[in-house]
C-alpha cells in the first residue's frame, strides 16, 4: 500500500541525546521495534517484550536509566499514577520523556480520555526536574490531520475513506513544512499539535551508559 507520509513534521529542535543506560524502558510501543529498550505495552503484538498495564510497572524501583512515553498518557485511566509508576522505575539521574497530543483528532487505542497541555504534563511531575519543554508538532499538523479526518467523515464507505486517506495524504503533506516557519513563533501553542517534557528524577546514576 503507498500511503502517505505522516503529516506531522517533528520539531529539530526537541532534544533526543540524553543518554541511554544498561537498562531502558518504552511505554506503549505496541507494533513497532525500540532498539535499547525493554518495550511494554497491554497487548501481545509484534515488538513487545511485556505485557503489562502501565499503571502497575512489574519491575522494581530504580532500574531503568531511561523511559520512554510516547503518545500513551491520553489512552491510561490514571496518568498521575502512571507518572509515579515511571518515577518508581527510574534510576535516580535517570530521564523521562513524555509526549502528549494537544489538538488532535480522538483516537481510541483502546481508549482515548484527554488532552494535555505542557502545564499540564508539568503539573504531573512530583518530584522530577523538568529539564526541557516545547511542542514535537505544530499548527500545520493539527489541521492537516483534522482536514483528513473531517474529509473521511463525509463518506460512507470504508474503502472510499482509506483511498481518501491515501489520496489527500499525499496532496497534501508538502504543507507540513510551513511548521519549520510557524514554530518559531510563540503564539504557535494555541494550536501544537503534540507537546514533549523531558524529566530528570533527582540524584545521582551509577548505571553504566551505552
Amino acid at each position: 500500500m503507498f500511503l502517505p507520509p505522516a503529516p506531522f513534521l517533528a520539531n529539530p529542535k526537541e532534544p533526543k541525546d540524553f543518554p541511554l543506560g544498561r537498562w531502558n524502558l518504552y511505554v506503549g510501543g505496541a507494533g513497532c521495534t525500540v532498539d535499547g529498550y525493554l518495550n511494554i505495552d497491554l497487548i501481545a503484538t509484534p515488538g513487545v517484550d511485556v505485557v503489562a498495564d502501565a499503571e502497575w510497572l512489574p519491575f522494581a524501583s530504580g532500574v531503568f536509566q531511561r523511559v520512554e512515553c510516547d503518545a500513551v498518557l491520553e489512552h491510561v485511566r490514571d496518568p498521575q499514577r502512571v507518572m509515579k509508576e515511571m518515577e518508581r522505575v527510574l534510576l535516580p539521574g535517570g530521564y523521562l520523556h513524555v509526549v502528549t497530543p494537544f489538538c488532535h483528532p480522538f483516537h481510541a487505542y483502546p481508549r482515548d480520555y484527554r488532552r494535555f497541555t505542557i502545564q499540564g504534563l508539568k503539573q504531573l511531575a512530583g518530584p522530577l526536574e523538568v529539564i526541557a519543554e516545547g511542542w514535537r508538532a505544530g499548527p500545520t499538523a493539527t489541521m492537516l490531520v483534522f482536514a483528513l479526518e473531517y474529509v473521511k467523515l463525509l463518506l460512507p464507505l470504508r474503502i472510499w475513506r482509506a483511498a481518501a486517506h491515501i489520496f489527500l495524504g499525499w496532496l497534501l503533506f508538502p504543507l507540513r513544512y510551513l511548521d519549520r516557519y510557524l514554530m518559531r513563533f510563540p503564539e504557535a501553542h494555541r494550536l501544537g499539535n503534540h507537546s514533549y517534557v523531558w524529566f530528570r528524577k533527582p540524584g545521582s546514576s551509577s548505571a553504566l551508559i551505552s
